[in-house]
């Protein structure tokens, strides 16, 4: 698609070899881009990101086995000191940072609105939205400082278009990001950085898998009948996948994309419109 030789793409969020962001990686990866794989580590504490967890390694040899170059970089991105500590250890091992994908969510915790506990509501919160606000901050920071522009790239839902029942917290989060998305990229074009969001439909991941037993229990319906009727209410019958997810990433990360910014642009196969 372009030129993206020493390019460096971090992903949040990206440590389980199933999930989104290790596909997002893998594909840049594939491409020419030096990745950064980072998700919560092992006995992490405010001040320190603790050691990658075997999950994590797992991604990283997947992307080393096809010839990619990786590191692994443990963050939880609720705490400032480990979202910095993140990004100082990108620039100190490859000297920039072009991309961001932030993709670090929970989504798992579903329960009726007036049964939330606060704590669940913060924890969603500052993971969601609060984590996706440190690590622009800091990416955004040695972007501007580097002066070669750079892409920030949110991965939102289409629970940031619409609503869904027992998922407040969740859905809240997700309008929110886009909020921030255009926010962003308001203030950042003049550095040429773009700031967009995508915001597929349900793809079954480990968390869409809880999501998946979760809804088709209070339906009274089997899982695979709840995903079939799923598919049938999208126009091209069939469930979203973390490729397509990880397809759009790649054209949002590209030259062909440096006029696009502040878009929250839907991967739904038809099934979200606005």
């Amino acid at each position: 698609m372009h030129n993206v030789t020493k390019k460096v793409a971090l992903c949040t969020g990206s440590g389980s070899a199933i999930g989104i962001g290790a596909n997002i990686l893998r594909h840049l990866s594939s491409q020419g881009y030096r990745v950064v794989v980072s998700d919560l580590g092992e006995h992490s504490s405010p001040e320190s990101s603790g050691k990658s967890t075997e999950a994590m390694q797992s991604v990283a040899a997947s992307i080393t086995s096809i010839g990619g170059e990786c590191i692994v970089i443990p963050c939880d991105v609720r705490e400032p000191k480990q979202v910095k500590h993140l990004f100082d250890q990108v620039i100190s091992s490859y000297g920039q940072i072009d991309v961001l994908i932030n993709n670090a969510g929970i989504g798992y915790l579903m329960r009726a609105f007036l049964d939330v506990p606060i704590d669940e509501w913060k924890m969603v919160l500052d993971v969601n939205l609060t984590g996706t606000f440190l690590c622009t901050q800091e990416a955004i920071r040695h972007m501007i400082k580097a002066g070669n522009g750079g892409r920030i790239i949110n991965i939102a839902s289409q629970a940031a278009k619409s609503g869904f029942p027992h998922l407040a917290a969740y859905v809240t989060s997700k309008h929110g990001l886009v909020g921030l998305t255009r926010s962003n990229a308001c203030e950042l074009g003049e550095h040429n950085i773009t700031v967009n969001a995508i915001c597929p439909n349900h793809i079954t991941t480990e968390l869409g898998a809880k999501q998946n037993e979760y809804y088709a229990n209070i339906q009274g319906l089997s899982v695979p009948q709840y995903l079939a009727a799923m598919k049938n209410r999208i126009p091209m019958k069939r469930h979203c996948t973390s490729q397509d997810v990880a397809n759009m990433v790649a054209f949002l990360a590209s030259d062909e994309a440096s006029y696009i910014t502040g878009e929250a642009l839907n991967v739904s196969g038809g099934e979200e419109t606005h």
